[in-house]
């Protein structure tokens, strides 16, 4: 019987090599090198251009984010902070989910910033209780965002307006 099953599995071994590509299956692949183009320490950017940021509270890891944003995101989320923490002295500030949170200490998070590949988003948690109403529609009952692509103006008289009324209004509890 050993001799049998000798002969069998000579004749499927040699089936196999005679089939075109069955040697180059049989051969194990070498890995792909890694990529060396990202220097160490240097945060990934995730779809759209998003910095990967770990979640930590307080300015540093939100100064991490906005230095990682790609291209002219990192001016405009550089604008928004200053704008925010001129707004709201003593903003407490954390990176959630990857995008930066501001709020008031006891009170919750009143917006979040996010990059995508064509626009910085700007999530007003109680967005429909401001006045005027920012523009961006949500699924969500009570947010509205505002959506800040590359060669728009920003109002920077109205933004200020909507933070303000947003850090005195309930922020969400994260």
């Amino acid at each position: 019987m050993a001799g049998k099953t000798s002969k069998k599995s000579a004749k499927v071994t040699k089936k196999a090599a005679a089939k075109p590509g069955a040697a180059k299956a049989a051969r194990p692949r070498k890995a792909a090198p890694k990529s060396q183009s990202r220097k160490a320490g240097e945060p990934v950017l995730l779809s759209g251009g998003n910095p990967q940021i770990a979640k930590a509270d307080g300015d540093a890891p939100v100064q991490a984010y906005i230095a990682a944003m790609p291209g002219w995101k990192r001016d405009v989320g550089r604008r928004l902070d200053a704008l925010i923490v001129r707004t709201v002295p003593g903003v407490r500030k954390a990176v959630k989910w990857n995008s930066p949170f501001y709020g008031v200490e006891g009170q919750g998070w009143f917006l979040s910033l996010h990059c995508f590949t064509k626009f910085v988003k700007v999530a007003f948690f109680r967005g429909t209780s401001l006045r005027p109403v920012p523009p961006g529609e949500s699924k969500q009952k009570e947010v509205r965002y505002l959506d800040i692509h590359e060669d728009d103006p920003l109002d920077e008289a109205q933004f200020a307006g909507w933070v303000k009324q947003a850090s005195q209004l309930p922020g969400e509890r994260m």
